[in-house]
């Protein structure tokens, strides 16, 4: 039975069948790193019981937390991932309800993500979770270069679902408020 629990460095170094995947952003170390120092509750691995790394979510808390009028408060998904041989078992819908569950507890607006818009089974996955496109971000990827869809899903905290619309439906990298 596959386990949850807290992402490490020494993971770093078992999680390949993870990461060869072309649609997963693999970072450098201090990346990683710095993940897992400022917001290690966002950081878990699902883990086989013979010790194998099945997939991570990496995520964070970011934007404006004593502004309730902005409402920007919120989860950000960086990355989750799971190994072929072991998709379709529903390991990334447990890891992202963990980092939505995560969200909550930090009292955030809504969980974003970022997917390349080729990604269909990744977008068709995250519509059926509640996620809906929020606006288009254009060259978002820059190997190869490929527009991303930022996409959302609001949380309780966010009664009216008002953190899932705006007027700019296409904007550039350097116009994101959080990177």
């Amino acid at each position: 039975m596959t386990s949850l629990r807290c992402f490490s460095m020494l993971d770093l170094l078992k999680f390949n069948k993870v990461n060869l995947d072309i649609l997963t952003e693999t970072y450098n170390v201090s990346f990683y790193g710095k993940y897992l120092a400022k917001w290690p509750e966002y950081c878990k691995v699902a883990e086989s019981p013979s010790g194998d790394i099945q997939g991570y979510v990496l995520g964070k808390v970011e934007g404006d937390k004593s502004n309730e009028e902005k409402k920007n408060w919120h989860g950000h998904v960086t990355a989750v991932t799971v190994a072929p041989s072991y998709r379709r078992q529903g390991l990334a819908k447990a890891l992202m309800k963990y980092l939505e569950d995560t969200t909550i507890m930090h009292n955030g607006f809504f969980v974003d993500l970022f997917v390349r818009k080729s990604n269909e089974v990744a977008i068709g996955m995250y519509e059926g979770m509640g996620y809906r496109v929020y606006r288009t971000v254009v060259n978002y990827y820059s190997q190869p270069e490929e527009d991303a869809y930022d996409m959302r899903k609001a949380m309780p905290r966010d009664k009216d679902k008002v953190t899932l619309y705006t007027d700019r439906n296409c904007i550039s990298p350097s116009e994101l408020e959080f990177h």
